[in-house]
C-alpha cells in the first residue's frame, strides 16, 4: 500500500549529486514525508567517517581513495580538487548550505540513513567507520520492500 514516503538510492559520491539528494530528502521530510536514503557504493562517502578503511591490499587502496562528505568533489569541473574549493566558495557567497550541513539537517528532520550491506562488504567498510546516525546495513531486498510502499522512489 502506497504511503507518504520517499525512498532514494544514493549511488553517486559526487558533491553536486549528493547535494541534490540531501536537498530533496530534507525538502520531503520538511513537508511531512517519511524519507529513507539507501547509500550504496560511492554514495557511502556521504555517511562515512574520515578514517582509513579496508583490510586487503585493494580494500586499503579503495579506503585511501574514498573520502568523507567534506572531501567529495563535483561531477564536472573538479579541476584536480580545485573545483570543490571553488564551488564551496561560491555556495558560501550565496548563503547555500554546505553538504555536511544538509546531511545534518536531514538527520535532524528524521531522514533514515541506511547503508547497503553488500556494498559495505565489497568495499571493506565496517559499521564503525560510518557516522553514528546511520541505521544497521540492509540488503537490497529490505530496501525494495521500503521502496515498494513509497509514493516516490528516486535513484541519484
Amino acid at each position: 500500500m502506497e504511503q507518504n514516503k520517499l525512498s532514494m538510492v544514493v549511488f553517486s559520491g559526487d558533491m553536486d549529486k549528493l547535494m541534490a539528494a540531501f536537498i530533496i530528502a530534507t525538502g520531503a521530510a520538511a513537508t511531512g514525508m517519511e524519507v529513507t536514503m539507501f547509500f550504496t557504493f560511492w554514495g557511502l562517502q556521504a555517511i562515512k567517517k574520515s578514517e582509513k578503511t579496508g583490510k586487503s591490499f585493494f580494500g586499503k587502496l579503495l579506503g585511501f581513495m574514498l573520502k568523507d562528505i567534506n572531501g567529495v568533489g563535483p561531477s564536472k569541473m573538479n579541476f584536480g580538487g580545485i573545483g570543490r574549493w571553488m564551488f564551496k566558495k561560491m555556495m558560501k557567497a550565496k548563503n547555500v548550505a554546505m553538504l555536511n550541513q544538509l546531511r545534518d539537517m536531514a538527520i535532524e528532520l528524521g531522514v533514515k540513513l541506511v547503508p547497503c550491506q553488500m556494498s559495505m562488504e565489497v568495499m571493506e567498510l565496517t559499521q564503525d567507520k560510518l557516522i553514528p546516525q546511520v541505521s544497521q546495513p540492509v540488503g537490497v531486498a529490505a530496501f525494495l520492500e521500503e521502496a515498494r510502499n513509497s509514493k516516490i522512489t528516486l535513484f541519484i
